[in-house]
């Protein structure tokens, strides 16, 4: 790759899957200028910093890894948080990637300089260094979601997100109000419930939640998988057009979904004998509209005798309990924020300006996050977003969607090298018509007409979240570079943005 005169040619944040997966490809195609900014002191993104009890994932083990790196011998049919965080660790160490990583490094602001073309970042201790190309690997579940309850901030017992769990508070034995009852909750609640005094579940909306065929994975099969790549290989490609055979129910026939509920309540029927208690854990609205959980031992743990349900919302907190909106107020020890991320708002203002320090939020004020194939934006010259609006999926691996993205990348650099581009910058118009496009997709699918409010969709309406085709297709519309869809911009003699001239856009 040609050096630019930036400190670093490419410079990555977050070292989750996204930006691990974006490090190795730029080594395996020989780029060797570039750096991994990572806040933790250590790898793995959501899966280093999720630790809550039962924390795992809902895809499965084969599946939700890269494709480059088979893992033979996971664990489980589903993997657990520690296990997916150490195989990004021995992705790093694999793949010569620890040198490259700067840890404690958090982004405080990166601003696209109009004169030089290069972007200036700045981290969270003063640092400071410049990049040709700025690609984000933050994703969109990075930023606790903590709702502004009246009071919260005058209770006296503990309080925590599931995001940011206290492993040094005792539960044992205490009174506990778990608020929210999502993807979070329906793995943590069963694992707290028998340890505590009591459990208050402040229950918005039921999900539909169906049984999770998790399992030991055999040590025959991870043998055979470890002695015959080619069969974990054939699995995985099983595995995958199974589940990408359920994105027809999200996106083209929501009905079939419909067809589908009768088993899910079936599956609420056969494990809460309470009428009343089944009454306020089944849902009225079609299923899918909101994420499907799955979950062996939720709907059990809610039937112990020291767990109670409450649907009745939360008025306010006072300094040893929480009052519902029906007024009654129940003392507690501990608080538990399972309130999930703010997956429609992935940056707060000041953090991304680009080109004529315009804030990446003010970019998106009107529409809402939005960018070209959920990677590019107009008025953002050589910035790539990974696990970007509109990539997020209701049916598969974000894993496989990542692995395109990052494709899309890689041909970017290598035409910018091969043609001596400076930068890219998206047309408007290609930013405008994808998005409609896309949008006019997902008026048609069951996250919109579900009849459910959910995570997947702004304070507008507007889905901002999720892919609202099948994964394959994304994977072909990323599998090469369109640069006709860019400006194109060569450094000018003076070395600086002054100087910048519109280089011919060759096919």
């Amino acid at each position: 790759m040609q050096r630019s005169a930036a400190d670093i040619d490419v410079v990555i944040i977050g070292s989750g899957f996204a930006g691990i997966g974006m490090a190795v490809k730029l080594r395996q195609m020989g780029h060797e200028d570039f750096v991994v900014w990572e806040r933790e002191a250590e790898v793995g993104g959501t899966w280093l910093v999720n630790t809550y009890p039962g924390c795992a994932c809902d895809v499965q083990s084969h599946l939700y890894s890269f494709s480059f790196e088979p893992k033979p011998d996971w664990s489980r049919t589903f993997s657990p948080q520690a296990e997916i965080r150490s195989y990004l660790d021995h992705c790093v160490d694999k793949y010569g990637l620890r040198e490259h990583i700067r840890f404690n490094t958090e982004l405080a602001r990166a601003h696209y300089n109009d004169e030089t073309g290069l972007w200036e970042l700045h981290d969270g201790k003063g640092g400071f260094c410049t990049a040709r190309v700025l690609v984000s690997g933050m994703g969109t579940l990075s930023r606790a979601s903590i709702p502004d309850f009246p009071g919260l901030d005058q209770f006296d017992g503990k309080v925590f997100h599931s995001q940011q769990w206290d492993h040094d508070y005792a539960l044992q034995g205490k009174r506990v109000a778990v608020i929210g009852t999502g993807a979070s909750a329906v793995q943590l609640v069963p694992e707290i419930a028998p340890q505590l005094a009591g459990l208050d579940l402040y229950q918005r909306t039921p999900p539909w939640i169906m049984p999770k065929w998790d399992h030991p994975v055999p040590k025959w099969i991870q043998g055979l998988f470890r002695r015959l790549p080619a069969s974990q290989n054939l699995y995985r490609k099983l595995l995958y057009w199974f589940l990408e055979f359920r994105a027809t129910a999200f996106t083209l026939a929501p009905w079939i979904l419909k067809l589908l509920q009768p088993q899910a309540r079936r599956n609420i029927k056969r494990q809460v004998e309470d009428p009343v208690l089944r009454a306020k854990l089944t849902p009225d609205y079609v299923l899918g509209c909101k994420r499907i959980l799955l979950s062996n031992n939720y709907y059990p743990a809610l039937c112990r005798d020291n767990v109670n349900v409450i649907t009745s919302g939360i008025a306010r907190f006072t300094a040893d309990g929480v009052i519902d909106q029906a007024g009654i107020e129940r003392k507690v020890d501990a608080v538990i924020l399972a309130t999930g991320f703010a997956a429609t708002e992935p940056l707060p203002p000041g953090v991304l300006t680009g080109r004529g320090g315009v804030d990446i939020t003010t970019a998106w004020a009107s529409t809402g996050p939005q960018a070209y194939k959920g990677t590019t934006l107009s008025g953002f010259p050589n910035l790539f977003l990974l696990a970007g609006p509109n990539t997020g999926l209701g049916h598969s691996s974000m894993v496989f969607m990542l692995e395109s993205q990052i494709q899309y990348v890689m041909d970017a650099l290598a035409k910018m090298d091969a043609r001596q581009v400076h930068a890219v910058e998206l047309q408007p118009v290609a930013l405008e018509a994808f998005n409609a496009r896309l949008q006019r997709k997902l008026a048609g699918t069951v996250w919109m007409k579900g009849g459910c409010q959910s995570w997947y969709l702004d304070r507008s309406g507007k889905n901002v979240t999720l892919w609202p085709y099948f994964t394959w297709q994304f994977r072909l519309a990323t599998r090469r570079f369109d640069i006709e869809n860019y400006a194109c911009h060569a450094l000018g003699a003076s070395g600086n943005e002054d100087g910048l001239e519109l280089k011919a856009r060759a096919a």
